[in-house]
Formats: C-alpha cells, structure tokens, sequence
C-alpha cells in the first residue's frame, strides 16, 4: 500500500477510487451487491479512499456507507453545493445553494446516508455565485469544530476564490479534471497548490477511458452513458488525439504496463501531492488501476514523456 497527503494532515491511498460510475453519467446503476463486492476489493488492494457525491443519485452515498461498514480506515469524499439538475433545451443546468442553511442541510443529509459521523473531506462541488467565498469557508471552519467534518475542499473553483476561502478556513484539497488529454491545472492551479501547501484530486484521470486506447469513433455506448455525447469522443478529436494513444501503447508495452497504468502511473509522478481517482464498475480494471501503486517512473522516463507530450497539438475538448 502506498499512501500520500493532502494538505497538511489527511493520508489517503495514493490512487482514490471515484464510484460516480456505479449510480450516474455512464448507463444504468449498477447491482448494489456487486458494486459493494467491488469497493470491498478496492480495500483488499490498497485503495481506502472513495469519492462520491449527492448529485451522483443519493443512492450513491447510500452504497458508499454499506460498502464501508467494518473499514474504519476508510477515507470519504462527498460534495455539497449542487442542490438540483434539470434539462433546459437538451442541456442539463444545475441548480446551486452553499448558503450556510443549505449546506447545514446538506451535511446531515450525507451523514445520515453514509452512516458516518463526520466526513473525511467536503467539497463545494461548484461554487454558487450567490454566496462569497468567505461565508462558505467560515461554514466549513465552524462544521470542522462541530466534528461534522475533518477537512474541506473546493472542486473547480476560481484561483481568487480558492485564495479567498483559504484564507478563512484552510483548504485540504482541489478537485479537479487533470489527465494527458488535459492538462490545463499545470499552468494556474499547480502553483497555487504548492503555494498554499493544497492537495490535489484529479478526476478524470484517464479522460473518462479514452487514454485506455479501448475506444474508437465507432464506440457506441449504452444509453444514459454522457460519452455518446461528449466532445472528447466524437470523431474529429479522437483522430487528432490518436497521436498521444498510439505513443501511450507503444510506451506502455516497452514497460509492461497497460496505458491505463503508463497514464496513472505518470500522475502520480508529475508532483507529489497528486491523488487520481479513477472510477469503474469492473473488477479487472478495478485491478490494472490500483496495481499502478506499486509503479514508478524513474525521471528520465517522465523526461521522455513530458517531452513527447508537449510536442503533440492534443485537443482538450471534453464537454
């Protein structure tokens, strides 16, 4: 088991594992009883740090309480902030509330799902612009002195925000999107990491599977999956993107490792206080995930891939 810090003091396994997947974006929910199986095997090997969120369904935390029932070493992430989504002309447009009521609502509405309590880390899932940075950190010092909570986090918020909340109350972790199909933390969100000694989360890890190389063009999901609609995926960008997949394979076999592995295993070198989460439903991606704990890129390999990245006109659309 390797392990990492984010912030000053919160220890978690070196890759989390993000169960999103098992409730929302990607098809139907999935049987309870074999996503519990699932999360129980993520313990065995070495991941003790889990990420869900009420947006994701409720029933997302739900299973996320069973499954951890006798791990008292388990870590949770779960989120506040968005309070609702509805579809507006076939997008879908969230409804946002971090007002200090709400998230007082949100928080015991989260304990009492997870069985917990207190929360190991809370993010503000997205900022709400009703409400100031200040009012929202000082609620998540107050709920850290009450015990609701260990730490707190924010999850693609502004740097001036992120600067201002900070300031309050210190902030554990960013959560953020952060893969080799994107890359833009690198240039504003690192520093202020390593300027305000801030963890940092990365979902997405490996672009919602495309740096997995197991999907094409003609990759046709199920439905409710959001791929069948997602930029990342469609035609033109998989094409132009085809480069930095045929590099991963060939790098990867030169090591023995998947591209999956080669993608995490470069995260957890690009800095240290980096923690992927990626997410499945699979045992046997469940495996090749978290075996990555136990890889390391000696500098010269990272060197050859840096390189090589930044040579390649990699397409960052997603939505």
């Amino acid at each position: 088991m390797t392990k990492r810090r984010l912030g000053k003091n919160l220890e978690v396994s070196s890759i989390g594992f993000g169960i999103m997947g098992m409730d929302h974006a990607y098809g139907a929910p999935k049987d309870r009883k074999e996503m519990i199986k699932l999360i129980h095997q993520a313990f065995d090997l070495g991941c003790y740090f889990f990420d869900t969120a009420p947006v994701y369904g409720v029933a997302n935390e739900i299973l996320l309480g069973q499954a951890i029932k006798g791990h008292p070493d388990a870590v949770i992430a779960t989120k506040f902030g968005i309070i609702g989504m509805t579809a507006v002309n076939g997008l879908i447009k969230q409804e946002f509330n971090s007002s200090p009521e709400s998230i007082r609502r949100q928080v015991e509405d989260s304990l009492r799902r997870l069985e917990v309590e207190s929360i190991d880390l809370y993010y503000q899932h997205r900022i709400d612009p009703a409400v100031e940075p200040e009012i929202v950190a000082d609620t998540m010092g107050q709920l850290i002195k009450e015990g609701k909570i260990k730490h707190w986090g924010t999850s693609n918020a502004p740097i001036d925000y992120v600067r201002r909340a900070h300031a309050i109350t210190p902030i554990t972790a960013m959560e953020n999107q952060y893969s080799m199909v994107y890359r833009s933390p690198e240039k504003d969100v690192f520093p202020l990491c390593e300027e305000l000694g801030i963890g940092f989360v990365a979902y997405s890890p490996l672009g919602n599977g495309f740096l997995s190389g197991r999907y094409s063009a003609e990759t046709v999901f199920e439905d409710g999956d959001f791929r069948n609609t997602m930029g990342r995926f469609k035609a033109e960008v998989i094409a132009k993107n085809q480069v930095l997949l045929d590099f991963l394979k060939d790098f990867a076999g030169q090591k023995h490792l998947t591209p999956a592995q080669l993608v995490l295993a470069w995260e957890l070198g690009q800095k240290n206080y980096i923690v992927p989460i990626p997410g499945t439903t699979k045992s046997y991606r469940l495996k090749e995930n978290l075996a990555t704990m136990s890889v390391q890129l000696t500098d010269a390999e990272m060197a050859e891939i840096n390189q090589a990245l930044d040579t390649f006109e990699i397409d960052e659309t997603h939505f």
